[in-house]
This record gives C-alpha cells, structure tokens and sequence, in this order.
C-alpha cells in the first residue's frame, strides 16, 4: 500500500515557476520543504497522516509555510522554479536551487 502511494506521489511530481504557486501561497495551502528532505517522503507522510514524522519536521523547521519575506523575494524573482507535489489540500513545494 504504501510502496503504491509513493509511486503515485513520484508520477506527479512536477515543477512549477513561482507565478504558478501564487494562488496556493493566497489560499495558505503552500508548504515549504527543506532541501534536506526528500518531496515525495514528505508528501507520503502527509497523505498517509504519519503525525510523529510531520511534527518531528514541524519542529525542526524543515516544512514551514512559506515567510512573508521568502514571499517577497520570490515575486521579485518571478522566474523562479520549485519541484512541487500535490497532496490535498497543500502544495508541497521545494526551491530549485540553480547552480
């Protein structure tokens, strides 16, 4: 079951520019993934409600919601990219750092 939803979950990984996550990041929906962890990982945890492992990153400030001075850097950087992964309601986002 769970090898199943982690497959799923890696199909529909994508990415996005950031005008694309603005509507989410309005509605609060956008959660903010550190680079250390894994999208799909998080995401998995999200789904299948593993409470101990979202808090521990809650916690250790490794998904946070985006800050309002992330936010407005990213809108002066428009063309900035993320790897994002849906699970309702949230769009887990993670920066794609260029090189």
């Amino acid at each position: 079951m769970m090898s199943d939803l982690k497959a799923e979950l890696t199909e529909i990984l994508d990415e996005a520019e950031w005008e694309w996550l603005i509507p989410h990041v309005q509605r609060d929906a956008v959660i903010l993934v550190a680079p250390e962890l894994n999208l799909v990982d998080v995401g998995v945890a999200i789904a299948s409600d593993n409470i101990p492992s979202v808090e521990q990153w809650i916690d250790e400030q490794l998904i946070t919601k985006p800050t309002t001075v992330q936010v407005g850097e990213w809108n002066l950087e428009r063309s900035k990219r993320f790897n994002t992964l849906i699970v309702q309601p949230y769009v887990l986002v993670k920066e794609i750092v260029a090189t």
